[in-house]
């Protein structure tokens, strides 16, 4: 009971310190104001990153399996890569053949044509030629109308899905289910329009919300076949089968490519996993960065309420004296002036905190999605305190130190 007596003792002698010394404690907190809002900024960088990459991710899947000419990842030699031959849309029908037509085997390929409704016009826009299969290997969906069905397929017929960015700059808040839309020179009926997916802008990839999606083969029709290139997906039957899964697609592939044993494999298997490795060492870069950042912010904090400190503890030598004069340890004024440091650091960090709210909205307003969590608070809030005691440390314990009759010597 008398330690606490002893703590509460020292709490309120900082805080009366504090008090008395407004201005200066004001200006010692700046530092760590900026320290502190750098460190919820990188987090909560980090965290609109975290969300950004599932958001990119999540039109990928998971258990699905993409063939492509070059891997999503380049690692080596480029041209060795680009020398390989295409795939072509035969290719996904043997594949399907090929693996008795026992999982979902989805062909896609792209142009870029302008697009046109009324007098607006949007230029390069991405058209994605597919099938019915594609929201089997994908997560995304119609919020409205419907996706591609076999029959347009079959028939090559002139039907689209928009994606959502697409729907807002052509129509605004017209509804544009059965709409016509002129996709290069030809005219395309919407029949859905497909719900928020947000984009792979992480990975430098396309933006899934403002993409076109009609029939594999009414592109091949309308907008030729020349050079083209394939990716097909493979959904595989389980996510635990993956492995295995992935070992029978390549020994498929290598028949329909006719490869012989010794020669290299002229096509990539992707998948998630390739992302979610590239991702993490991405983020580990940007985290150690903004750590240093972060570092050198707080150090110069730390070294403002360490010189305060000092100054503090000599300003106030005779009070020191007088208190060790009547009985107080060491411990007492070393706690006393490690609360008065910490106390600082915590009014700098709150303050940061609530300025990093501002940050984190304007992040998320016009970067990335960003939004600051309990937790992020709660760490930085606790490396505030923590500065505080290593900041106030040297000052508080030469207090501690003082000889009572030195003490009360000072002038």
């Amino acid at each position: 009971m008398k330690i606490v007596h002893e703590n509460i003792e020292a709490l309120r002698i900082a805080i009366s310190a504090i008090k008395a010394n407004r201005t200066k404690g004001i200006l010692t907190t700046l530092g760590i104001i900026i320290g502190i809002m750098a460190v919820v900024t990188t987090m909560t960088a980090a965290n609109g990153l975290a969300n950004n990459f599932k958001e990119s991710i999540s039109a990928i899947g998971s258990d699905v399996l993409y063939v492509s000419r070059m891997p999503w990842i380049i690692q080596g030699n480029f041209f060795e890569y680009r020398n390989r031959p295409r795939l072509t849309y035969k290719s996904s029908e043997k594949l399907e053949s090929r693996l008795n037509n026992q999982v979902v085997v989805n062909p896609t390929t792209d142009t870029r044509k302008n697009v046109k409704y009324r007098s607006t016009v949007l230029e390069d826009v991405t058209i994605i030629g597919t099938t019915d299969k594609h929201i089997i290997v994908t997560d995304g969906f119609p919020q409205a109308g419907r996706y591609l069905t076999p029959i347009d397929v079959q028939l090559k017929k002139r039907v689209c899905v928009i994606g959502e960015e697409i729907k807002t700059r052509l129509f605004n808040n017209i509804n544009p289910l059965n709409k016509e839309i002129k996709i290069g020179w030809y005219k395309f009926r919407i029949v859905g329009v497909m719900e928020k997916m947000g984009s792979a802008g992480f990975f430098g990839g396309p933006n899934f919300d403002s993409q076109i999606f009609i029939p594999i083969t009414s592109l091949l029709k309308y907008f030729g076949n020349q050079n083209r290139g394939y990716s097909i997906a493979v959904k595989a039957p389980s996510q635990e089968s993956m492995t295995n899964f992935k070992y029978e697609l390549i020994g498929e592939m290598r028949k329909i490519r006719k490869l012989k044993p010794t020669d290299k494999d002229n096509f990539s298997i992707n998948s998630m996993d390739s992302l979610i490795d590239v991702y993490n060492n991405v983020m580990g870069v940007v985290v150690l960065i903004g750590l240093i950042i972060t570092g050198i912010s707080l150090f110069v904090g730390g070294i403002g309420v360490m010189n305060i400190m000092f100054v503090s503890v000599t300003e106030r030598t005779r009070e020191i004296g007088i208190r060790k004069a009547l009985g107080a340890r060491r411990r007492v004024v070393l706690t006393q002036f490690l609360f008065e440091s910490s106390i600082i650091c915590l009014i700098g960090g709150s303050i940061g905190v609530l300025v990093s709210f501002v940050v984190a909205a304007l992040i998320d307003k016009f970067v990335m999605p960003a939004s600051i969590s309990l937790s992020i608070v709660g760490v930085a809030l606790l490396i505030a305190i923590l500065t505080g005691i290593i900041s106030g440390f040297i000052p508080a314990f030469r207090a501690s130190r003082l000889s009572p009759i030195e003490a009360l010597r000072y002038e």
